[in-house]
């Protein structure tokens, strides 16, 4: 397999080092971003499971995915990031797995766990490369994760399947595939409605995830038309998650499009949320 490159730097994010590190740090000092740039805890406790985090344009969701990502440096060290993203462009496998090389963003480059990522391989989940080539709901997170700890390794995932039984298959071949790994789940919330629509339909479906409930999760989805676009990876994530022995997750941030553009007509909801042990 060779090694991915950037499809979204330049669009989502800037596409150079320099004015790539100060996009982050203008990320957490913005007025709806947590305030400080953070330094990792390299005593940290390791209490955190899984995040769920936005991956829209830095400069849309940046300010909330910042809330995760400063959450994650205070938790401590790991050794791999699983991130699970929708897959938005309809190519590959219904699960696609990249399970060599690496992947490179202006930050440098990020190994592939190939051990982690063929350990997941089976029945459903498959080693693709077609479905990750331009897809950006995995490419977003690493940029962050760089700034804070350089080099890791990492296993994307891209669903393109997200029904429940696929969630739940995704959830348990990941909490069994390796130890002191960090799940990211990838997505947005309600795109394009108003404001407050969106606002209210983004509160059930948060406190489905805060309850570790991926069954509320699909039903309220179900109830509302809800148009997030990663209930699968999230599902997938409280699943693995419980299976990893995680009790309580918490709403570090919400916000919509409109928080940081003014326009409240017709926005997504972005949300960071953290499962813990």
């Amino acid at each position: 397999m060779k090694v991915r490159k950037p499809v979204v730097s330049g669009t989502f994010y800037a596409d150079t080092p320099e004015e790539l590190r100060e996009q982050i740090e203008w990320c957490y000092k913005h007025e709806l971003g947590p305030g400080v740039v953070p330094q990792v805890n390299k005593a940290g406790s390791r209490e955190i499971v899984a995040l769920v985090v936005p991956h829209a344009g830095y400069i849309y969701s940046g300010p909330v995915a910042a809330h995760a990502y400063k959450e994650l440096a205070e938790d401590g060290v790991f050794d791999t990031a699983v991130i699970l993203g929708p897959n938005h462009t309809g190519y590959g496998s219904p699960v696609s797995v990249w399970t060599e090389n690496s992947w490179v963003t202006p930050l440098g480059k990020m190994e592939i766990n190939q051990e982690f990522a063929r350990g997941v391989l089976g029945g459903i989940i498959e080693a693709d490369e077609t479905a990750h080539i331009y897809e950006h709901s995995i490419e977003v997170q690493l940029p962050w994760l760089q700034h804070l700890y350089g080099e890791l390794k990492i296993v994307p995932i891209a669903m393109l399947a997200q029904d429940m039984e696929t969630a739940r298959e995704v959830g348990k071949a990941i909490s069994k595939a390796g130890d002191n790994a960090i799940i990211i789940a990838s997505s947005d919330f309600t795109h394009y409605e108003p404001h407050s629509i969106a606002a209210e339909k983004d509160r059930s479906m948060i406190e489905a995830i805060v309850n570790l409930d991926e069954e509320m999760l699909y039903e309220q989805r179900r109830l509302l038309n809800c148009t997030m676009c990663g209930y699968g990876p999230v599902a997938s994530a409280i699943v693995a998650a419980k299976e990893m022995k995680a009790k309580t997750a918490n709403l570090l941030k919400y916000a919509t499009s409109g928080d940081t553009t003014g326009d409240f007509s017709r926005v997504v909801g972005y949300g960071s949320i953290v499962i813990k042990r």
